[in-house]
């Protein structure tokens, strides 16, 4: 049986694990991405998690997810934000096909996130899916049936960074918004603040944590809603951590959405949450290296 591996990587944390052909996560693990390392610091922690996979099995290829914008023709990061310094210009495939002699595809998280709920996830049978992933910051991906569209030069759907007011959608609407907006509400900048504590205190009744989610909420529905008057998504898909937490925001989100977007459209925009969570970028990150893979040997 052949086995990949498969590796995701993030702002915060580096997902990875094994799958087989057809795709079956056989085992999973995690650690931290330390951005501020920078792109040879992550290069280095790939490299790592591939050696230790090749020490009690042999590898088929390499499949990675990434944060950033990713050629993926040319395998590299040509574009990241700051949180991840020097991440620009990483030829993952070039490095790791020379080093490893295997076969090795990359694609932006996102984009994998977004494979993996249309082939096997809550948006399978979609005929166009927008996928947002809301974390350290907030991207998206848009598809039209299984297909991702990349754009002109591999920059669709950067929608994090969607102007709103005087800041960005992910300025104020993703994790660390969230996060930030509770710390400055408490006056508490060097505590534990996280996704979960947040959620926790609010369903204990804390009104601080409250009312910055219903903010996060908000913006949210503003953000979906205009790209929904864009691309006229069938299904949009909602991923990333803080998207576990369902039962709190589904009602919420799709209020605010149907608050922004006109009736019409409302009626016919299904919002779903990502069925795959946190292996949505692993196991996309694999579907992108087998239709590459396949791609590639029908070209040659």
């Amino acid at each position: 049986m052949k086995k990949y591996a498969v590796i995701d990587i993030g702002g915060t944390m580096i997902k990875y694990g094994l799958v087989d052909h057809q795709g079956k996560l056989l085992k999973k693990n995690e650690m931290d991405t330390a951005a501020e390392l920078g792109g040879p610091g992550i290069l280095q922690k790939v490299v790592a998690i591939i050696d230790s996979f090749q020490e009690e099995q042999t590898l088929s290829g390499i499949c990675l997810s990434s944060a950033g914008m990713v050629d993926p023709d040319k395998g590299k990061i040509f574009y990241s934000g700051p949180a991840i310094p020097n991440y620009a210009g990483t030829q993952f495939k070039q490095i790791i096909e020379e080093k490893y002699n295997l076969p090795c595809e990359i694609e932006n998280d996102v984009n994998c996130a977004g494979l993996a709920e249309v082939l096997s996830g809550n948006a399978k049978g979609s005929k166009v899916t927008l996928c947002l992933t809301i974390g350290t910051g907030i991207g998206g991906c848009m598809l039209t049936k299984t297909d991702v569209f990349h754009g002109y030069n591999n920059s669709a759907c950067e929608i994090g960074y969607l102007k709103m007011g005087d800041s960005t959608f992910q300025d104020l609407a993703s994790t660390t918004a969230l996060v930030r907006a509770v710390s400055e509400a408490h006056g508490d900048y060097h505590s534990d603040w996280n996704g979960h504590r947040i959620f926790k205190e609010a369903k204990e009744g804390n009104e601080k944590c409250i009312t910055a989610i219903d903010r996060m909420v908000d913006y949210l529905g503003q953000g979906i809603a205009t790209i929904c008057y864009v691309i006229n998504p069938e299904t949009v898909v909602l991923g990333g951590g803080i998207m576990g937490q369902k039962a709190y925001l589904k009602d919420k989100i799709e209020a605010k959405v149907a608050d922004y977007l006109l009736a019409s459209l409302v009626a016919n925009t299904k919002i779903v949450f990502a069925h795959h969570e946190n292996e949505a970028g692993m196991l996309g990150a694999y579907y992108h290296f087998r239709n590459k893979q396949e791609k590639s040997v029908i070209n040659y």
